[in-house]
């Protein structure tokens, strides 16, 4: 996904940004997110004359969106996940089953393309141990891991807007297989 303006960017722990709400002009974005598409659909003629997807970090800071770019390009990610209230807030339609998504580290620089494999919508109080693995990337109390750092972004990030969190609030779980680099 695009970045976002700065009044209205949302990254979230080991997730997306919010609904895009506008579009990113191409002088901001980097050549290599240019590349990465030509490279993919180079070995992959049925996506020639598909629309390039759009680029976005995971997280709000460098050390752990380059992390998780490589957690992306391991293949150890494999989820996302987001408020339900934010894509509604936004008026914005939540993902779809197929979508690409150019993932690049804090710099900008593409890292992987992601495909959306599945989206579900499940109170925060009922994330399973299997999708918050696929999300954090980890087999060791992914779960513990997941509900801390979520439960804390997400109640800063509600208490921004006036907002309260509530672990029946509604989560945006979007998994996702990585399409390029190809994984040996």
């Amino acid at each position: 996904m695009k970045q976002l303006p700065t009044l209205c960017l949302l990254i979230f722990f080991s997730c997306k940004p919010t609904p895009k709400t506008e579009a990113t002009s191409d002088a901001e974005i980097d050549p290599t997110v240019y590349e990465i598409w030509e490279d993919f659909t180079q070995v992959n003629l049925a996506f020639k004359d598909e629309e390039m997807p759009e680029s976005w970090f995971f997280h709000d800071n460098q050390k752990d969106a380059d992390r998780l770019a490589k957690l992306v390009i391991d293949g150890k990610k494999r989820a996302s996940s987001g408020l339900y209230k934010w894509y509604e807030d936004a008026g914005a339609d939540l993902p779809k089953v197929g979508t690409k998504h150019i993932i690049t580290n804090f710099n900008g620089t593409a890292q992987a393309i992601i495909e959306i494999v599945q989206v579900d919508t499940v109170p925060f109080s009922e994330i399973s141990v299997a999708y918050a693995s696929l999300d954090m990337g980890t087999d060791v109390d992914p779960l513990v891991k997941w509900k801390t750092a979520h439960e804390a972004f997400f109640k800063s990030t509600l208490e921004e807007n006036g907002q309260k969190f509530d672990e029946d609030m509604l989560v945006v779980c979007e998994t996702f297989t990585t399409i390029w680099p190809k994984n040996p």
